[in-house]
C-alpha cells in the first residue's frame, strides 16, 4: 500500500534524515547529499504510482541500476516503502553516510557524494537507520539525472542514448 511506511517513519524524525560516520563528512557533504523528506505530498505519490505501474508491469523488473553516462547530479523520488541509502567512500570506507528515505521523499547526490562515494539501498535484513530498524517493502524510485557539462541542446556534443 502506497505511503504504509509514513507513520512509522515519523517516529524517527527526531533522528534527522541523514547520519554520518563523523561530522566532518556531514559537514564536508552537506550541500552535495539531500534528502527532503514530504516532498511529494501522499495524494501526488499516489497519482504517480499508478501512473507507473502500467509500464512497470509490462517491463522485466531490475534488481540492480547501473549509473549511465551522465552529469554530476543524481535526484530521486522514493516511493512506496522507507529505506536507508548508505553511501561509502571508495577509497577510504571508514567514511560513510546514511540516507533515510520515506516514501514521498526527494534525494540529491552531486559532487562529491556522486562520485567519490558508493551508493546502496539496504536490503530489508540489513535496514537499519542508526539503532532504528527500517522494515523494507516493495520500493519504485523515480531518478533523474543531469547531462555532463557541454551536452544538451544547443550543445556541441549529443548525449548518449543512455542518459
Amino acid at each position: 500500500m502506497a505511503g504504509s511506511g509514513r507513520l512509522a517513519m515519523r517516529t524517527l524524525s527526531r533522528c534527522g534524515w541523514i547520519r554520518g560516520s563523523n561530522p566532518a563528512v556531514l559537514s564536508r557533504l552537506r550541500d552535495e547529499a539531500v534528502v527532503r523528506p514530504g516532498f511529494l505530498s501522499q495524494a501526488e505519490e499516489d497519482t504517480l504510482t499508478s501512473e507507473l505501474e502500467p509500464q512497470l508491469r509490462r517491463r522485466r523488473y531490475e534488481y540492480d541500476h547501473w549509473d549511465a553516462f551522465c552529469g554530476s547530479t543524481i535526484a530521486g523520488l522514493s516511493l512506496l516503502s522507507p529505506s536507508v541509502m548508505k553511501l561509502v567512500h571508495t577509497q577510504e570506507p571508514e567514511q560513510w553516510l546514511e540516507l533515510l528515505l520515506e516514501p514521498g521523499s526527494l534525494y540529491i547526490l552531486r559532487g562529491s557524494a556522486r562520485y567519490d562515494f558508493s551508493h546502496e539501498i539496504l536490503r530489508d535484513e540489513e535496514s537499519f537507520f542508526g539503532e532504528h530498524r527500517v522494515p523494507r517493502g516493495r520500493r519504485i524510485s523515480v531518478i533523474c539525472r543531469s547531462l555532463p557539462e557541454g551536452m544538451g541542446p544547443g550543445r556541441s556534443g549529443e548525449p548518449p542514448p543512455a542518459c
